[in-house]
């Protein structure tokens, strides 16, 4: 078992998310920079798909009550195992009975904790992860809660020392796709998305990455049907300032989107934080 000793400001379980569900209106949810996720389960050996913990601007603290391997990645914090500092992106070791504390990210929003074994909560639609629009999957983490640490099994030993990961910018350029409502703007607005930074507001989160900048003028002002949303598109409300939906987005959305964030770099979006500042360019993935 680990045990929650603080959660910091959100913990959250998180694993690759409930995918196949959307025509029923449940969103996938899952871990919002993926590739952080990923890499903390190859780390300790698990599957990728394995479920950790995502913390929210760090400030947790996990006690283990038997030992243990895990691996630390995404936003860069201060990791102390008993009180000694330990790297990231590295499996690491924990004693039994040790207590893992995290600090503060001195860069990005959102960093991942994997156990070898995996956390081993009750699944829903075959999901371990907490959606926070829906409510499906556990409640966010809480103090004093006891979380289970799934079987080894077949396990893939562990061989990596350290992977190195590339700093997170501190002015994301996101590649966008136009469309598919973008001639329900005005000509300039994609030159406007990309030609003007965007501030990330405070009221940021799972859901979505709200922004603040210049807004985007709409051509068409009848309503829109509701349609289908994936994760990264970029919905307009009547404020004209753009919304970058991230995991835990609804399903159907009905103010139109002007671009998608593409796939590879909707892990940067997750990162933003509140005050950061962000800029687009049209582009394809590589």
């Amino acid at each position: 078992m680990i045990e929650v000793v603080r959660p910091g400001p959100l913990a959250t379980v998180q694993d690759l998310g409930r995918s196949g569900h959307a025509h029923l209106g449940v969103p996938r949810s899952g871990a919002a920079d993926e590739r952080a996720l990923r890499l903390a389960n190859r780390l300790v050996g698990n599957p990728e798909g394995a479920a950790g913990v995502e913390l929210t601007l760090g400030g947790a603290a996990l006690h283990f009550h038997a030992r243990a391997w895990i691996a630390v990645t995404g936003a860069p914090l201060p990791v102390r195992i008993d009180g000694r500092p330990h790297g990231m992106n590295a499996p690491c070791h924990v004693p039994a009975g040790a207590t893992v504390e995290f600090g503060t990210p001195l860069a990005g929003l959102r960093s991942y904790v994997a156990v070898r074994g995996g956390v081993a909560v009750e699944e829903v639609l075959g999901s371990r992860s907490t959606d926070l629009l829906s409510g499906l999957g556990p409640a966010p983490l809480s103090a004093g809660e006891l979380l289970p640490v799934g079987p080894l099994g077949d396990h893939a030993d562990i061989h990596v020392d350290v992977a190195p990961v590339p700093a997170l910018p501190r002015m994301p350029q996101l590649r966008v796709v136009p469309g598919p409502r973008d001639d329900w703007f005005a000509e300039d607005a994609l030159t406007t998305l990309t030609s003007t930074p965007y501030e990330v507001t405070a009221d940021s989160n799972r859901v979505g990455v709200r922004l603040d900048g210049a807004p985007l003028t709409r051509a068409r002002h009848e309503e829109l049907g509701s349609e289908g949303m994936v994760t990264g598109a970029i919905q307009v409300p009547p404020s004209g300032l753009p919304i970058i939906f991230l995991t835990d987005h609804p399903t159907t959305g009905g103010y139109p989107v002007v671009a998608v964030v593409v796939s590879d770099d909707v892990p940067l979006a997750a990162q933003l934080r509140p005050g950061q500042h962000v800029r687009f360019r049209t582009g394809q993935a590589r």
